[in-house]
């Protein structure tokens, strides 16, 4: 997976109109070189380069004016993006929506920037031949620092193969200006049939479509085994401490998979959070767990209870390093679990964790 479902294939047809030379026939079509990324990354696998490894005969409108390109081996991707005043929240500083909404954008044109077509999320030919979409089965993002309204944000990504399971996509965010470090998340990803929405496995042939295009070493946003991006998020059951019924998917929650878009969800968490923890504190880190995708006519509520209120219903729950669970970390980071359910039957649709540290005094 490139992206929450998106593929790529070579502009054959491009391809074929440029002449021995290598230049386009096409009048009017100006050839930029080549990317070099291009090149190395069929030699890093020693594999013969095949057709959806062939870049096509001159980068698109959009590959032109995006500020992004491959790293030298070919196995990353990095893109710049300047904040826009619609993307900021009251603090002037963007909402961790627009983060997971960039995380996104900048993993599906690193999917459409090594060859794959537009027609779907990161999806393979063989992947379309059958029908089969990515879907997010998981989520954590941690922000260290919000870049603010104008700030030009650097964010590199990468794939990985998860085996038969599915895919792994992790992100490093940097303030371009000081090339500190503001960010960092990782996803999981499974494969499913869009006709009959049930997940399938990852074939050879899926994999081999995508796995010329990652590190050859496992390479981890957090490579630490004791960390956040691992733990398992204790279910939230009733009583809640807070709620917020009856949420509904917008028209433009959907996206070309025909369901609720995955950063529609970080909203619905964040909805039936107490208000004076919005007014005193920011979300510093948030993981969810996606258990059924959301449908346009679904109802959805959202929960949330302090995580010390759940350790101190549920006796002896513990956390994964073995100490009770409780309300605030070793940083003083206020902790929460959240759960959003279909309103109609209860059916649990996503469990999620969030960490949130005070503002700070002065931007």
């Amino acid at each position: 997976m490139l992206l929450r479902g998106g593929a790529f294939s070579a502009c054959n047809a491009a391809a074929a109109a440029a002449d021995s030379n290598g230049k386009c026939q096409f009048p009017g079509v100006i050839r930029l070189p080549r990317p070099a990324s291009l090149h190395v990354a069929s030699v890093a696998t020693g594999e013969p380069k095949s057709k959806a490894q062939e870049p096509s005969c001159h980068p698109s409108l959009a590959d032109r004016l995006r500020l992004g390109s491959l790293n030298e081996d070919g196995l990353s991707y990095k893109e710049k993006f300047i904040v826009r005043c619609y993307e900021v929240g009251i603090n002037k500083t963007a909402t961790v929506e627009t983060i997971a909404n960039l995380l996104q954008e900048v993993g599906c044109n690193h999917a459409q920037y090594v060859g794959f077509s537009t027609d779907g999320f990161a999806t393979t030919l063989t992947m379309r031949k059958y029908h089969l979409i990515w879907v997010t089965a998981r989520m954590h993002i941690e922000i260290y620092k919000y870049p603010a309204w104008s700030d030009v944000v650097e964010i590199e990504t990468w794939c990985q193969s998860e085996g038969r399971i599915g895919t792994r996509r992790d992100w490093i965010l940097k303030d371009y200006s000081t090339g500190e470090v503001i960010g960092q998340a990782t996803s999981k990803w499974v494969m499913m049939n869009q006709d009959t929405r049930r997940l399938q496995k990852v074939t050879d042939e899926v994999r081999d479509e995508y796995l010329v295009y990652c590190p050859k070493t496992l390479r981890l946003a957090f490579p630490e085994e004791n960390n956040a991006s691992l733990k398992k998020i204790a279910k939230l059951d009733d009583p809640a401490d807070h709620y917020k019924v009856g949420l509904v998917p917008r028209r433009a929650d959907l996206d070309m998979n025909q369901h609720v878009n995955n950063v529609t969800y970080i909203g619905w968490v964040l909805e039936s959070m107490p208000q004076e923890i919005i007014d005193s504190h920011e979300l510093q880190t948030i993981t969810l767990d996606y258990r059924r995708e959301c449908q346009q006519d679904d109802v959805v509520d959202s929960l949330t209870s302090s995580e010390s209120a759940i350790g101190d219903m549920v006796s002896g729950l513990h956390g994964t390093n073995g100490t009770p669970v409780a309300a605030r970390d070793e940083n003083n980071c206020l902790q929460f679990l959240h759960l959003l359910r279909l309103s109609n039957d209860g059916s649990e649709i996503n469990r999620g964790r969030t960490e949130w540290r005070k503002k700070p005094t002065k931007r």
